[in-house]
């Protein structure tokens, strides 16, 4: 191999070159990469849609009207007071309140009465709430329920501390924060990034294997190059595709708003990871030179490895939620420096069990 070759006419790069143009003719992944791309493009309207099956809580569903009644009207009025998009009438009869519900005048039915406590002396309130069923408006106003009756229960430990022979844990203070920011930094993020080391691995296993079945492998070793070769040029292919593809996702997540700190240490966190998921596509692919059950086999040690990662002190989407809300600990770069190690030292082993693989036996 001549040594004033220019980098772009090393064998490898070829090979890593041509690997990347054949993914244009993977329906798959093609179809995979335009979906990501369309969730980080539309991400800024995407978000509202998705937080709202999560957490129904996060979308407001104007203005529901509750029939209170019973005993505890009264307390009932006071705690819907406090919350938003929420208005009450109170009723004298469970029965009108009843025929306004079923007149469609009022949303949901809270009934309030006072009952013995069952944990000693005094009384209680039981709350009973009907609301409709079979729609979507019906879960947004299971939530303005919850939020009320959420109420109800601090209105009263707080009318009842002094009653109490030992004072109570102070309740933390109410915080104003967006309901679309716990799912976008610890949800949205960590699988656009995640996505792109996971489907490299997935190609990586298949552009191996299908050399050695289609015979293609054997015109490659006709080439002035060797198996490690061959295997370096397939396993840089496919490293470089995911964070490219994660500084594609990160730049469209910032054109819709969306700010995300330390995508430098972001983007060689998911490097990292890719050069380890690679790593285990590339062996697989060699080891078991067939394509099912490589693929079978890829897909069931990502999925132990990365469900395993909960027992690491912190979750590799942890870090990236940390990195990306700009908060990051100690632990946070020693899990981003972790991943560099161990990508290094499991490519370097993986390379030297392929390079005592006896390329005539493949």
């Amino acid at each position: 191999m001549s040594e004033d070759r220019p980098f772009w006419r090393d064998p490898r790069v070829v090979i890593a070159r041509r690997d990347i143009r054949s993914l244009s003719r993977e329906k798959t992944i093609v179809l995979a990469l335009l979906i990501q791309l369309f969730v980080a493009g539309f991400s800024s309207f995407l978000v509202v849609g998705l937080t709202s099956l999560y957490d129904p809580g996060s979308v407001a569903a104007g203005e529901v009207e509750m029939a209170v009644t019973g005993d505890a009207r009264e307390e009932l009025e006071a705690a819907a007071a406090e919350q938003d998009g929420t208005s009450v009438t109170a009723f004298e009869s469970e029965a009108a309140a009843q025929r306004a519900f079923d007149q469609r005048r009022v949303d949901a039915i809270l009934r309030g009465e006072y009952v013995p406590s069952a944990r000693g002396p005094g009384e209680q309130i039981q709350v009973t709430a009907v609301v409709p069923e079979g729609s979507i408006r019906s879960t947004l106003i299971v939530v303005e329920v919850r939020r009320v009756l959420s109420a109800l229960e601090r209105q009263e430990r707080l009318e009842r501390t002094p009653y109490l022979d030992q004072p109570p844990v102070p309740l933390p203070d109410t915080v104003s924060a967006s309901q679309y920011f716990g799912f976008t930094y610890t949800i949205l993020i960590p699988l656009l990034l995640f996505l792109p080391p996971f489907i490299s691995g997935s190609v990586a296993v298949d552009t191996v294997t299908e050399e050695l079945e289609r015979g293609t492998m054997e015109l490659l070793r006709v080439a002035p190059v060797s198996l490690l070769d061959i295997i370096d040029g397939k396993a840089l292919g496919m490293v470089l595709l995911a964070p490219a593809q994660a500084l594609l996702w990160l730049g469209l997540l910032s054109t819709n708003g969306i700010a995300v700190s330390n995508p430098a240490a972001i983007l060689l966190f998911i490097t990292a990871v890719t050069v380890v998921v690679v790593t285990l596509g590339v062996v697989l692919g060699i080891t078991l030179q067939n394509r099912r059950p490589a693929q079978l086999l890829f897909s069931v040690l990502t999925l132990v490895l990365f469900g395993g990662a909960v027992l690491l002190p912190e979750h590799p989407a942890t870090t990236v939620a940390k990195l990306a809300v700009d908060s990051p600990t100690l632990l946070t770069y020693g899990h981003v420096g972790g991943a560099v190690v161990l990508a290094v030292a499991g490519y370097a082993v993986a390379r030297v069990y392929m390079g005592r693989i006896a390329a005539e036996s493949l």
